[in-house]
């Protein structure tokens, strides 16, 4: 600022300097020149959390971007995992992205607060712009990109919503005006995630339909759309012509039950049908639903990696174990060094259940070999170690596993 006299009239103005210019991505030289180099959770395990944005009183969307303004891949659908430090405890989550992979510069993804929820509850309460996160890369198969269909039904609950969502953002950004039929349902009209800029592309796209029912008004009361659950007549209503659809489905166990249920009824064909299903029994009590609620949404079904090149661990296909190796012995003997516990576990069990047949406490979280809870090092030994998405081949590379979803092809010692 500065202090102007004018002196034949004796007036003093103050000037105002313009501010100065803050540069932003968008303003970088040559930022638009070319897509940058894409971003590698191997080699670049951050990410920064750039922005915030609250979608309804319990659900917000968390944007990230790499350090270096790298560019993101991934197909609609998939997941990452973020792995956090919370009250001194390491916890990995898994969380669907929900934005676009036709907008590469940033990913999002959008959380609802689990009452109770480690993570969930900690991401809304600490996580600002401007923060570090560590995560691991996309995975997934839940994605429309690798089922071409002419005509789409995607059925979601909840925060159910993310994956279709970023499924919805893809045909939208790449102006792919695919015949889609899009119902949401939500517990009241408050509840609806997303529920503008849904009804903003179906203004933009002849062919996208979006459609909503409540379970019940709440505090709003200007809502004019079908209440209660979703119900083959409601269906037959909003998609009558659903048997011909190719339809994804993402939401709570029970959501998913009921609509299997219900298109199991109408007879329709299960070749179609695209869900994922997930066993929490095993979790404890006070993160099953936050863990649920994520990997629901999240999807996750990775087909794991081979690990040839690895002596200690055989990361094969999805499928049913070779039994000419694994019948070689009915239990090894799997010692935890630091904690000076072994144990005996059965060549076709996973390590984590026998841990936890004998008692011994692991850090565990999905145990389905996507979150990465249960990781550790293996000092000695061979497994045959099935994940989906959890652990980057780089650790395998050094020795770590996932522990359940690991079974003993010999006696192990284990970091633990």
């Amino acid at each position: 600022m500065e202090m102007c006299v004018d002196m034949v009239n004796n007036v003093t103005s103050v000037q105002q300097k313009p501010p100065e210019a803050v540069v932003h991505k968008i303003n970088q030289e040559k930022f638009w020149d070319a897509l940058p180099p894409l971003w590698n959770s191997d080699i670049q395990e951050t990410l920064n959390c750039v922005q915030v944005r609250a979608e309804t009183h319990d659900v917000k969307s968390f944007i990230f971007a790499t350090p270096d303004n790298r560019s993101f891949t991934f197909q609609p659908g998939q997941f990452i995992t973020l792995e956090l430090e919370i009250n001194g405890e390491a916890i990995n989550r898994c969380y669907t992205i929900s934005s676009s992979p036709a907008r590469p510069h940033t990913l999002s993804i959008t959380v609802k607060r689990v009452p109770g929820g480690p993570v969930s509850n900690w991401l809304h309460d600490n996580l600002k712009a401007g923060d570090s996160v560590r995560v691991l890369g996309a995975a997934g198969e839940f994605t429309c990109a690798t089922f071409q269909a002419a005509k789409y039904l995607f059925l979601s609950a909840g925060s159910g919503v993310t994956p279709l969502m970023s499924m919805t953002r893809a045909h939208y950004d790449l102006a792919d005006d695919r015949d889609i039929t899009f119902i949401h349902s939500a517990r009241t009209p408050d509840d609806i995630i997303f529920e503008r800029e849904l009804a903003l592309i179906a203004s933009n796209q002849q062919h996208f339909r979006a459609r909503f029912i409540c379970e019940r008004l709440g505090a709003r009361r200007d809502w004019h759309g079908p209440t209660g659950m979703l119900s083959l007549p409601a269906l037959v209503l909003m998609a009558p012509d659903f048997m011909e659809r190719e339809i994804f489905v993402c939401g709570p166990a029970p959501y998913m039950k009921a609509v299997r249920t219900m298109l199991d009824q109408a007879g329709f064909d299960r070749q179609h049908y695209h869900e994922e299903s997930f066993s929490f029994e095993s979790l404890p009590d006070e993160v099953r639903e936050e863990v649920q609620e994520a990997v629901t949404v999240a999807h996750a079904e990775t087909v794991a990696e081979t690990a040839a090149s690895t002596p200690a661990i055989a990361s094969i296909p999805y499928e049913p174990l070779a039994t000419t190796v694994l019948l070689a012995a009915d239990s090894f003997k799997v010692m935890f060094q630091k904690s000076a516990r072994e144990i005996v576990c059965g060549a076709q069990q996973h390590v984590l259940e026998a841990a936890r047949a004998t008692g011994v406490r692991l850090a565990s979280s999905c145990a389905q070999g996507m979150c990465g809870t249960c990781k550790v090092k293996l000092i000695s030994g061979k497994v045959a170690m099935q994940h989906k998405g959890g652990i980057r081949q780089r650790e395998i590379d050094q020795g770590m596993v996932l522990l359940c979803c690991s079974k003993p092809l010999t006696d192990l010692v284990v970091d633990k």
